[in-house]
């Protein structure tokens, strides 16, 4: 009776044309047979999976995966995409031959592959926090329609972005490198550009060499005072700009020195140094050549009084130009109209025109200063004969003293000036924030990553098949065991005709034995 009553959930597939071919399947059949298939379905999964990650293993390792690494830049100017002197930034010089050159050169590696290297770095671009809000508070309101709506196109067509951040890549299965050098050669690169960085925005290193490049010996005593008196204007005027760019007082923790200390020494070397050595020079007439001296000295005569007419010139203008120079007008309002108030003020432009005006009147004095210096020394050499072998000597002694100190001091200006532009006015202008890396859990990583799609795609495969075989299975043997059950009906119902006419047979018997 148990038996008879245990349901069974079934799936039945109906032919409408032929009732006797409808097709049941029990479910609990089918979970049967999918009990039958688990063991070889499990083992399926574990070697496609296999398959999968030793598919990701191989690709691993023929097809190298690229390395990643974030930089950034934050100086004043990159957020409207310039570089620190004005110009348009482009971040590709961060992979410039001679970074690469350099970093390759320091980690011992030939420069074979240098071009290799530089075509497989590759950027991407960060959109900043600020143009991302913008598109965000104008799609809002170009999304919500209305008059606005088209006001905020137009925003978002107006909306510029600069980039201060960057993702690195570096594909190097151009080349020959193992992982492990590609990542020391790729953070090399990045560490490297910072040099190169300050070099090209920072302290310039051919101020000194072209200083240092000039040669005294070559030149007359006078002319070899004027190549002394220019290299040190040049650079006490560099550190000048230095000094009043230079808002912290920075001190050197290389040197010892500010900048308004190092512009103080120059300043002394020029009055005392070099104007007592010019006097020794002018007062005894010392000259290796006279002829050439007063040759020299017409020559300066004249072209210095071409730059004073110049100056004359520029030095008027902007006389005239401050004279008709309108300032602006400011009007105050008070509690009634004869309260009114009105004054002038200098704008930003009035007050650069009369800066430079004091620059140039400057420079003219100078300027008549040197013509009368050297009209005296012509007249001086003309006039008198040249100083004794006695005080040649000690000229040249004392040129040389002054060269030794004059490069000293080249020296101390590089060294702070490059210390101040790394530590405060580049201090964060480039970093490495996210250096690449390629461990043994990085290698494993991305083998898993590989292996994902493959190994989803097989099971999947193996799950389908391992179900369509427990159904079709499942589906013949019910099929089978109902035609089964049919046919036994079938001959049971057969069975059960034979026994009736049986009996009547024998109860026709029984009538005629009681008639007897």
């Amino acid at each position: 009776m148990a038996k008879k009553d245990e349901r069974n959930l079934n799936i039945t597939i109906n032919n409408s044309e032929k009732e006797e071919a409808e097709v049941v399947v029990s479910i609990s059949t089918i979970l049967k047979k999918l009990k039958k298939y688990l063991a070889i379905w499990i083992v399926a999964a574990v070697v496609f999976v296999g398959a999968a990650f030793g598919y990701a293993a191989i690709t691993t390792h023929t097809k190298k995966a690229e390395l990643t690494a974030l930089i950034n830049f934050s100086y004043d100017g990159i957020e409207k995409g310039l570089d620190p002197n004005g110009r348009s930034f482009d971040v590709n010089t961060v992979k410039s031959p001679a970074v690469i050159e350099t970093a390759l050169t320091d980690l011992g590696f030939d420069l074979s592959e240098l071009e290799q290297i530089r075509s497989g770095i590759t950027f991407r671009s960060t959109i900043p926090k600020n143009a991302v809000d913008r598109f965000t508070v104008y799609n809002s309101i170009l999304e919500q329609g209305g008059g606005n709506s088209l006001t905020a196109a137009e925003r978002i067509l107006e909306t510029t972005y600069f980039p201060t951040q960057y993702t690195v890549y570096f594909d190097y299965n151009g080349t020959s490198f193992t992982d492990n050098e590609a990542v020391n050669i790729f953070n090399k690169i990045l560490d490297c550009y910072k040099d190169y960085f300050y070099i090209s925005y920072g302290y310039n290193e051919s101020l000194g060499d072209a200083i240092s490049a000039i040669s005294y010996e070559d030149y007359d005593y006078a002319e070899a005072i004027d190549v002394f008196s220019n290299s040190l204007v040049t650079l006490r005027k560099y550190v000048k700009d230095l000094d009043d760019e230079d808002d912290s007082r920075f001190r050197s923790t290389i040197t010892g020195y500010t900048f308004s200390d190092l512009y103080e020494s120059i300043r002394t070397m020029e009055t005392i140094d070099l104007d007592k050595l010019s006097s020794y020079v002018t007062v005894n007439n010392l000259t290796k050549d006279k002829e050439s001296s007063l040759a020299y000295y017409e020559y300066r005569i004249k072209a210095l009084t071409r730059q004073k007419s110049q100056l004359e010139e520029q030095l008027s203008a902007y006389e005239d130009s401050i004279k008709n120079y309108e300032k602006d007008q400011i009007i105050v309002f008070g509690s009634n109209d004869d309260a009114n108030t009105q004054s002038s003020v200098a704008s930003k432009q009035y007050d650069q025109m009369f800066s430079e005006k004091n620059s140039i009147a400057s420079q003219l004095a100078e300027t008549k200063q040197q013509i009368n210096f050297y009209k005296e020394r012509q007249q001086a050499i003309k006039g008198n004969n040249t100083g004794s072998k006695e005080m040649l000597e000690r000229a040249d002694a004392d040129f040389a003293a002054l060269n030794e100190k004059v490069n000293n001091f080249v020296e101390l200006v590089s060294d702070t000036s490059e210390d101040y532009y790394k530590n405060i006015t580049f201090a964060n202008a480039y970093n490495v924030i996210v250096p690449a890396s390629y461990t043994s859990s990085d290698r494993i990583g991305r083998i898993i990553d590989n292996a994902k799609m493959p190994a989803v795609a097989l099971e999947l495969v193996a799950f389908a098949l391992y179900f369509a075989v427990a159904f079709i299975e499942a589906l013949v043997y019910d099929s089978r065991k109902r035609k089964a059950a049919m046919e036994s009906a079938k001959s049971g119902e057969s069975g059960d005709g034979g026994d009736d006419d049986k009996d009547d047979k024998n109860n026709s018997e029984e009538k005629k034995d009681s008639g007897k």
